[in-house]
């Protein structure tokens, strides 16, 4: 049974439990003085690579959602996590992707962009990709690169409706290489292990709070975490009370996870 007072780190999906689309969800608006209150630390994941957490922040920020930068985890900001532990400063790394990937990723200079005689090709969503960046990438995975992908999400919600996501591009490079990707992304363990390693703290003293049975929960119970499913999202109620492994808490929003958090902690 899920122990309350040993948990130090709240991770927490934003479209569906946070907001949905440009509406604020119940418990949103209170969540980080209320887990202010509680003593436990919080950050918000997503396997969207395409922007930075500044700009998410500044979203959540003005729909009355007081997170601020460093508590937002994006796969980008994972996967530049995640590479820092396996290459030294000054690897040269070719990167597809828009700002959120090639900020994390080059931003401070500790990788180097490269189009050949590169370690890994890491691989985000691409508004703009072309026929000679899959091309390049190709020939670098097929020279021996490794093959990082920072979600496998196969459609990207765009206003027009559902468009090509990362995991269409990561499936064709992978297509032209016959190189099987590492992905990062939830429900990917690399995701949670990212956050755990950037707040120092275990499993055991996580809870993962999702609207998605196949990624939030799925993913954070790969790895031992905690899980908290919120009814306000991709998933109903009545799907997650038939989930399993059993999920710890349930609650119609994070309204109702707030309470119960707040109810085994005071």
């Amino acid at each position: 049974m899920l122990n309350l007072k040993q948990l130090k780190l709240i991770l927490l999906d934003m479209d569906g439990v946070l907001h949905r689309g440009g509406e604020i969800l119940p418990g949103a608006a209170e969540l980080t003085s209320v887990l202010d209150r509680l003593g436990l630390g919080y950050a918000c994941l997503t396997n969207n690579s395409s922007q930075l957490p500044a700009t998410f922040a500044s979203h959540l920020q003005q729909l009355g959602i007081a997170i601020s930068v460093e508590h937002v985890i994006t796969s980008s900001t994972a996967t530049a996590t995640l590479l820092r532990t396996r290459y030294q400063q000054g690897t040269r790394l070719l990167a597809i992707g828009m700002d959120g990937i090639q900020a994390s990723l080059f931003a401070d200079g500790y990788f180097v962009p490269a189009e050949s005689d590169v370690a890994a090709v890491v691989v985000g969503v691409d508004f703009n990709l072309t026929y000679a960046r899959l091309k390049t990438a190709t020939l670098a995975l097929r020279a021996g690169a490794a093959f990082i992908a920072t979600n496998s999400d196969r459609t990207f919600p765009a206003p027009e409706g559902l468009i090509p996501g990362a995991g269409a591009i990561v499936a064709a490079l992978a297509a032209a290489s016959d190189c099987t990707p590492e992905v990062i992304g939830k429900p990917e363990p690399a995701m949670f292990e990212a956050a755990l390693h950037l707040f120092g703290v275990t499993p055991e003293q996580t809870l993962m709070v999702g609207d998605r049975l196949d990624t939030d929960i799925a993913g954070a119970q790969q790895v031992g975490i905690a899980t908290a499913f919120v009814g306000s999202g991709v998933h109903s109620m009545q799907q997650a009370q038939a989930w399993q492994p059993e999920i710890d808490l349930v609650a119609d929003d994070l309204a109702g996870i707030l309470a119960q958090l707040a109810a085994g902690r005071e």
